[in-house]
């Protein structure tokens, strides 16, 4: 019987993206807490632009360490990050 092939090993550590990846955190929960206590609305540049950066710096670290289900989540995230500015832009009068 054939072995299944193993999962590649995550890459090696890199401080780039580990700050990367905790400016992300960083961002994502303070998009969502200045959201939350009604600073940011939720259709404001600045809180989609936190959560678009916020997002592929988390994922940038989930994909280094192959940590698919969270890179996935991270990466849609972004994608709707950037649906929502690019939107935004479109309507300037």
């Amino acid at each position: 019987m054939n072995q299944p092939s193993p999962s590649p090993s995550p890459l090696p550590f890199s401080l780039p993206a580990e700050l990367a990846g905790w400016y992300g955190t960083a961002a994502i929960l303070g998009a969502y807490a200045l959201s939350t206590f009604g600073i940011l609305r939720t259709g404001d540049r600045l809180y989609q632009a936190l959560n678009l950066t916020g997002a592929l710096g988390v994922a940038w670290v989930c994909w280094r360490k192959r940590t698919w289900q969270a890179f996935w989540l991270e990466a849609i995230w972004a994608a709707i990050a950037l649906i929502a500015l690019v939107r935004g832009l479109l309507a300037i009068d």
